[in-house]
């Protein structure tokens, strides 16, 4: 985990980090991610019940960025155009006019997005893929950098709509939230106590979009890509890697998007902590995150008690890394 202890540190991300966690207590991998996220233009998908301060950690980002801030609570009755917006006759001069909804924001939270039905999570992920809404005949883009977090309650499954394979796959990263210790919720309840101090911005939006440019040309060794595919590949067939047990538990593997976002994640985890190449360690670090919502496991799998993070980690200790061999370019 890159140190943010002091805010004198040279990158500027740990400005932004180091201001977030004057708000947040225990939360420094969610943290991580949402900045790996914002640099490597991807989407979360988080998972925690109820008060784990996902809502205040995005808002507190987006105040460090000097970004917008918008959060939707997903209901059963909520309608695409809630989110997008729609086209509104007024009367008294005949004509429309477009109110934009609110994922025209550089940071949208979406809680419990397996509350809405499925035309307005459609919705919502066109958004991510294209960064562009349609009303009527006019095209809006969305602000940049854009990031959306969505939310899921994994206590509850009354009144919920899960997300299709193919629309979960969409997201980066789906990072899961736990309790924090007895000594974090004690220095989270220290905190309520006191007016809380709203987070100072350390960076523009436009600071973020010329990062990302620079990340784009962080190194990264043909190995580390072999060393990607070579991962999703295993999860799709355990035997290739001397894994044959786990077939039975693993209905479909992950897709090559998963080999794309392990590569341009780790490359963003590098530009983070400062460095201009990206070593194995970055990519294996993120594959739980990349590669968990990717597999579809069998009911022999539930019926085991097998969850998709056991069987990444046997992968991730069969395949073998590369030994990355750094050159002067």
């Amino acid at each position: 985990m890159t140190s943010t202890k002091s805010p004198g540190s040279a990158h500027p991300l740990e400005h932004v980090l180091f201001e977030v966690k004057r708000t947040i207590v225990g939360q420094d991998v969610l943290l991580e991610r949402m900045a790996v996220a914002l640099i490597a233009d991807g989407h979360l998908l988080v998972e925690g019940v109820p008060g784990l301060a996902k809502t205040l950690a995005v808002r507190s980002l987006a105040a460090a960025i000097a970004g917008s801030f918008q959060r939707v609570q997903f209901t059963p009755d909520l309608v695409p155009a809630d989110l997008v917006g729609t086209r509104v006759y007024h009367q008294h001069s005949g004509e429309f006019t477009t109110e934009l909804g609110p994922v025209f924001a550089n940071l949208l939270l979406a809680d419990e997005i397996n509350r809405a039905p499925a035309k307005v999570q459609s919705a919502l992920l066109e958004v991510m893929q294209e960064h562009q809404v349609t009303i009527g005949r006019e095209t809006f883009r969305v602000p940049e950098p854009f990031l959306v977090m969505a939310t899921e309650n994994p206590i509850e499954s009354e009144g919920t709509y899960p997300l299709p394979e193919a629309q979960v796959d969409r997201f980066m990263m789906k990072v899961v939230v736990d309790y924090p210790t007895q000594a974090e919720e004690q220095a989270i309840v220290e905190r309520a106590l006191r007016p809380p101090e709203p987070p100072q911005p350390m960076v523009t939006t436009e600071d973020l979009v010329a990062m990302r440019a620079r990340a784009q040309k962080v190194y990264v060794d043909p190995s580390i890509v072999d060393y990607a595919v070579r991962l999703v590949s295993v999860t799709r067939s355990p035997a290739t890697a001397g894994l044959g047990e786990l077939e039975r538990y693993v209905t479909y593997g992950a897709s090559p998007r998963a080999s794309i976002a392990l590569v341009t994640g780790a490359r963003a985890l590098a530009f983070l902590r400062g460095r201009d190449y990206v070593l194995p360690h970055d990519l294996s670090e993120l594959a739980l995150d990349v590669l968990r919502h990717r597999l579809v496991l069998s009911y022999e799998a539930l019926a085991d008690d097998i969850d998709a993070d056991t069987i990444i980690t046997r992968v991730l200790g069969a395949v073998r890394a590369p030994d990355v061999v750094l050159q002067n370019r």
